[in-house]
């Protein structure tokens, strides 16, 4: 991307310690990777790097880091992370690129407008794929995808193949059946059942097994009133 430019300094010092007196002083630690050249450790303007993230290409924006004493090269920001309660910059990795060269990268993508199945016939509409992945040349790396998504009904949707793309620049490595959005119904609650059915179901199965225990016993009543009769006969025969 014209205009944008990253200078870094080397850093031949690393560690942890190196890292927070690199942070005090107002810079970050970075590395840059990539291309015939092996990878070098910088420490370079957090707000640099920042102006780069929140420009219209974000990440895949190409830009220029020059590095003190080993001059100028066109790269981008592969890797960064970032301090999660105070949201400062911790480190970055940079790649080198080479503008003659095809690489992969993920492209945003983004939706406009109302779709017909939400205004007028109450369906949602999901966003399904938020981005798309493609091989290109650094020059021509698109900054988004934006899709219209007006005309679409109910159950209707746009896939990756629908995008309108010159082929002999990009070439799309997602799913071309892949969903990016689509209207959908609105989905039913699912019936709950009233607590006190509930409850009333549960106390209609207690009798059912009190009434198996009932039966249970009475057979085994029944069993013990067959076997009396035999142990009096028996005493009989021994009183004679």
């Amino acid at each position: 991307m014209p205009g944008l430019q990253v200078e870094g300094q080397p850093r031949p010092e690393r560690g942890t310690n190196r890292a927070r007196q690199l942070r005090r002083a107002g810079r970050v630690p970075a590395v840059v990777y990539g291309g015939k050249d092996g990878p070098v450790t910088l420490s370079v303007n957090p707000r640099h790097v920042a102006k780069i993230l929140t420009s219209e290409a974000g990440h895949n924006a190409v830009f220029t880091l020059q590095v003190k004493g080993q001059g100028k090269t066109p790269a981008m920001i592969r890797d960064w992370q970032v301090d999660p309660v105070k949201g400062l910059l911790l480190h970055v990795d940079f790649l080198r690129v080479s503008m003659e060269e095809r690489l992969k990268v993920k492209v945003p993508v983004h939706v406009q407008g109302e779709p017909v199945g939400v205004k007028q016939q109450g369906g949602i509409l999901e966003l399904v794929q938020r981005e798309v992945e493609l091989e290109c040349l650094p020059g021509d790396i698109p900054d988004e995808f934006v899709i219209d998504v007006s005309e679409l009904n109910m159950n209707q949707g746009i896939r990756v193949g629908d995008l309108k793309v010159e082929p002999k620049k990009l070439r799309i490595l997602t799913d071309m059946e892949q969903v990016i959005a689509h209207v959908v119904p609105p989905r039913k609650p699912e019936e709950e059942v009233p607590v006190e059915a509930a409850v009333e179901g549960a106390e209609a199965a207690e009798p059912e097994v009190v009434g198996k225990g009932k039966e249970k016993e009475e057979a085994e009543a029944g069993e013990a009133k067959e076997e009396a009769p035999e142990a009096g006969a028996e005493g009989g025969k021994k009183e004679k």
